[in-house]
């Protein structure tokens, strides 16, 4: 089985635009693509602690703490501004990939508990990265 997810940032596959894109069904038969341009949250309500994984990171899950509602102003493919309150995975997803388009990683978010328990994979991923750079 091949990677599933259900973001990807225009970063994370070099392409210099503030923009993201997700389908909360990871399958394009299920669900409609939702895209973000110059995505702004705010608002943030309450906190929820759930497990995240990241393309970026294959095979890595962990907790990570977040808001679990927030508002988010962005535009769409046409150009339209809208803006919505958000929560539960999609205010995740959005808040997920809206920090990939700040230079924030998920492993950034971790806690100090969850990174040591996640050391050994993350070492691994960091030998891996260096062995390919050459």
């Amino acid at each position: 089985m091949g990677l599933r997810g259900i973001g990807l940032a225009a970063n994370q596959v070099d392409l210099p635009l503030r923009l993201f894109v997700m389908n909360l069904a990871s399958n394009p038969d299920e669900d409609e693509p939702h895209v973000f341009i110059n995505p702004v949250i705010s608002s943030p309500k309450g906190t929820e602690e759930r497990e995240e994984g990241c393309l970026s990171f294959p095979d890595l899950y962990a907790p990570v703490k977040r808001p679990e509602r927030v508002k988010v102003s962005a535009y769409n493919l046409r150009g339209e501004a809208f803006e919505g309150e958000l929560d539960g995975l999609f205010a995740r997803v959005v808040q997920h990939e809206t920090d990939h388009l700040d230079g924030v990683l998920f492993i950034d978010r971790m806690s100090e508990t969850s990174r040591l328990a996640c050391r050994e994979a993350l070492e691994a991923l960091t030998s891996q990265f260096e062995q390919r750079r050459g």
